[in-house]
């Protein structure tokens, strides 16, 4: 009401002070909520998307932000934090000794390999928003979109495979392969998720067999560590035997070019004898017994030399030649 249409009407004094107050407080109140309605804070590892009337206008970043109150309105969505979805199992508390829960979560773990047996695979998928827009408006509910994703993709891979390959050697290869496939399938349904990484939790043979399996994996344990025990001992004999045969074909080949040397050089020294002899045969008769006297006397000890007779001997007993 005006203040003539009051005057008109001859309301009470209080009465009029009362509906002025009462007018003022609303314009206040409807001050505020407008105001409080246009700002807003945007986390440090988030981003805000604003759609108006429900269509998108706009992305801001981590901050204080503004926004037309009542027709504008602001979805947060967390691109830097970490999320991750589980398969074959729960989170029940996380922390130092977190607890986890597998009850009713048997069909989405159990899977059938290429060999046509079973195994219990749990895995876990982490991921991140990389593209808000396409997050929350491109496909409806794209969490759950991922876990049929990934359920899909892990099926397909574990049936590729043999069992033994699943439960040993291959789980960092199907890791590798769920990672790769799984960001193919959301970028092509434009998911706008990125996947960080894929990990295999815990993969095992169904429980009525599970013995048998774990008796298979400590054989072929076992196998590994003798045939890396046998390689250890390969490597230390081997290398050894191989330097003592080089060491001794070394030995021998040097020993064969002594023996050579030392023949070649008694043939010279007999070729310079015999040349010297048809020289002058008597002279190098006598110089070759003389010389082998002078080599053979010295090893005889005590010499005795008599006269040509052998009837009187020399005094010459006590002589030792050097």
């Amino acid at each position: 009401m005006k203040d003539d249409q009051f005057k008109q009407m001859n309301v009470p004094p209080e009465i009029k002070k009362i509906l002025k107050s009462s007018r003022l407080i609303i314009i206040i109140v409807v001050l505020l909520i407008l105001g409080f309605g246009s700002f807003f804070q945007v986390e440090t590892e988030e981003v805000a998307v604003i759609t108006r009337f429900g269509k998108y206008m706009r992305s801001v970043e981590s901050g204080l932000n503004m926004k037309f109150p009542l027709i504008e309105k602001a979805y947060k969505v967390p691109v830097e934090r970490q999320q991750k979805v589980e398969f074959g199992f729960r989170t029940v508390s996380a922390g130092v000794r977190s607890q986890y829960t597998k009850s009713g979560l048997s069909d989405e773990s159990l899977m059938l390999t290429g060999d046509l047996n079973l195994a219990d695979v749990e895995w876990v998928v982490q991921y991140r928003v990389e593209d808000p827009y396409n997050y929350l408006f491109k496909v409806r509910n794209p969490e759950t979109t991922l876990r049929d994703i990934s359920e899909a993709a892990m099926r397909q891979i574990v049936g590729d495979r043999t069992v033994n390959e699943v439960l040993t050697v291959g789980r960092t290869e199907i890791a590798s392969k769920m990672e790769e496939l799984t960001q193919k399938i959301c970028r092509e349904y434009s998911l706008g998720l990125k996947i960080d990484q894929v990990v295999l939790q815990d993969v095992n043979p169904p429980d009525p067999v599970k013995d048998a399996f774990n008796a298979v994996n400590e054989a072929q344990q076992e196998k590994e560590t003798l045939i890396n025990k046998a390689k250890s001992e390969y490597n230390k004999v081997i290398p050894k035997a191989s330097g003592q045969a080089e060491e001794t074909i070394q030995k021998a080949e040097g020993y064969a070019t002594e023996r050579v040397n030392m023949a070649l050089g008694e043939v010279a020294r007999f070729n310079d004898l015999y040349r010297e002899y048809v020289k002058a045969p008597e002279v190098t008769k006598r110089r070759i017994y003389l010389e082998t006297l002078q080599e053979v006397i010295p090893r005889l000890g005590n010499k005795v030399i008599t006269d040509d007779e052998g009837n009187q001997a020399l005094p010459l007993l006590q002589m030792k030649m050097k």
